[in-house]
């Protein structure tokens, strides 16, 4: 039997790029980016050097792993920003400047999802896309602590109230859900 060692080891970026449409040259950040780097890394090589891909965090180690990462794998276009993306107007990305923004495995660390949602939206442009991934509230021996799980309906109705477009619901695994938006 394999060993579970976390959610990233458990989502397939190839299957998440797809469903959002990530293409050569766009601008993406990765909110929550986390020590793995498991979707900035190949995101940003999928961008190709005409894209950029912000990973943003609020713990400088993980900046500063994905920075070396980058420079050990040859990737240029990664751009570290360290944020407390709980706080609107704190991460230091224009508004409206990013085709995509990824929220994978990160809103189950928060209470305060609306916030988070908020100040990842007002980077995407008009038209731009937000995929949302996380747990789905199933019992497991892994993974978060399922009090700590937000379900996709709650996020569903976070979206309503910012006005963003349900384009697609689907399972991302056997263990998360996932949700593409468009502003």
């Amino acid at each position: 039997m394999a060993h579970i060692t976390g959610g990233n080891k458990l989502l397939d970026p190839k299957f998440l790029f797809k469903k959002i449409g990530l293409e050569t040259g766009m601008k993406i950040a990765d909110f929550g980016v986390g020590g793995a780097g498991q979707f900035i890394m190949p995101a940003a090589e999928k961008l190709g050097a005409g894209g950029v891909a912000y990973a943003v965090d609020i713990q400088k180690v993980v900046l500063e792993g994905i920075e070396s990462k980058a420079k050990i794998n040859g990737i240029q276009n990664i751009k570290t920003i360290w944020s407390n993306l709980e706080i609107y107007k704190a991460t230091k990305i224009a508004d409206n400047e990013l085709n995509i923004g990824l929220l994978i495995n990160t809103l189950f660390q928060t209470k305060k999802h609306l916030d988070m949602i908020k100040e990842c939206v007002r980077m995407i442009k008009p038209t731009g896309k937000l995929l949302c991934v996380d747990w789905k509230h199933i019992p497991v021996a892994f993974g978060p602590a399922n009090e700590d799980r937000i379900s996709k309906d709650q996020i569903k109705e976070i979206g309503s109230l910012l006005n963003l477009i349900l384009l697609e619901e689907f399972d991302a695994g056997h263990y998360h859900w996932g949700l593409v938006f468009r502003k």
